[in-house]
């Protein structure tokens, strides 16, 4: 893990520091997208064992002074996934399970847009009065 505390600094080992916690971020979080990890697993990637203790590594990203930086916050939850040896097989041996994954994905946040557009009263839609928006809860 990238000690957060020299990245800070001004030096030019500070400097590769912080160049690798960009690094290692902008992977962390592309793991958000299915067909990232489609194509990960179609160049066999999640077969070689070098990338499968990479991955592990990263869970240090799960911990709040790492995953306050993340974009797409639902990336440690692939990265939880990634760390199975049978969901790494059904990755690389089932071609319809990534685009699965990816329709998961966007019904959850389908039903999680409409869920907070209907139960949370500030957020209502324009238009729509405050009394109807809490009647919605």
């Amino acid at each position: 893990a990238v000690d957060l505390m020299e990245v800070q600094g001004g030096g030019e080992q500070d400097d590769e520091q912080r160049q690798k916690f960009l690094i290692e971020l902008e992977f962390v979080q592309c793991l958000a997208n299915p067909i990232y990890i489609d194509w990960l697993a179609t160049e066999g990637y999640l077969l070689d064992g070098k990338f499968i203790r990479y991955l592990d590594y990263l869970q240090y990203w799960k911990q709040p002074q790492y995953s306050k930086f993340l974009v797409y916050p639902h990336c440690l939850r692939f990265l939880d996934l990634l760390q199975h040896e049978d969901i790494r097989k059904q990755l690389t041996e089932d071609r319809s399970f990534p685009l699965q994954l990816a329709d998961q994905q966007y019904y959850h946040w389908l039903y999680r847009r409409r869920h907070t557009l209907h139960t949370d009263p500030a957020k209502a839609p324009e238009g729509a009065s405050k009394q109807q928006a809490a009647l919605a809860q």
